[in-house]
């Protein structure tokens, strides 16, 4: 009975990792279609109602996805703090809270950090020319991030409870 018990619980843990690694592949698809919206809203915040910068990230917050909204609150928050950071420095601190928690590459990291340096100190149009060369990117990445997924989820469910069973046989 106990090696039953033991044989299931390696099956159970060989099956749970692999599923972990496989939610992986699939958050990130859905990590950067929100992170997509979330910056077509911050554009239509910049350029049609010509919202300032913390205003408008604090918009994006309130409507975009719980895991982008991180994001967007923690620039706002550091645009606001007294520190008298610039907006810049404000989204690169934002990026670093926000990326070891999202299922996001460094690809994708890199496109977020190219669009800092044009945030809130550059004119309307070019702030808008930037969202949308990131949001441009990111498409790129999300149709990248999906082939991934296809591939790689099955993959790694099927790997991790293989793996168990081949433990458990080992065993025995």
């Amino acid at each position: 009975m106990l090696k039953i018990l033991g044989c299931a619980l390696i099956l159970l843990a060989g099956g749970g990792a692999g599923m972990t690694m496989a939610g992986h592949y699939a958050r990130r698809p859905r990590d950067l279609r929100s992170l997509q919206a979330a910056l077509k809203m911050l554009e239509t915040e910049i350029t049609y109602t010509a919202t300032p910068l913390p205003e408008a990230l604090g918009r994006v917050a309130e409507r975009a996805g719980p895991r982008v909204a991180l994001l967007f609150n923690r620039a706002r928050e550091e645009l606001l703090s007294p520190s008298g950071r610039t907006a810049r420095e404000a989204w690169e601190s934002a990026l670093k809270a926000f990326y070891p928690t999202s299922a996001l590459v460094p690809s994708d990291l890199a496109v977020l950090r190219h669009l800092g340096p044009a945030l809130g100190i550059s004119s309307v149009q070019d702030q808008s020319k930037h969202l949308h060369l990131a949001m441009e990117q990111l498409g790129v990445e999300m149709v990248r991030a999906e082939e991934e997924a296809s591939r790689y989820v099955k993959l790694w469910n099927y790997l991790g409870f293989l793996s168990g069973l081949a433990l458990v046989l080992i065993f025995y």
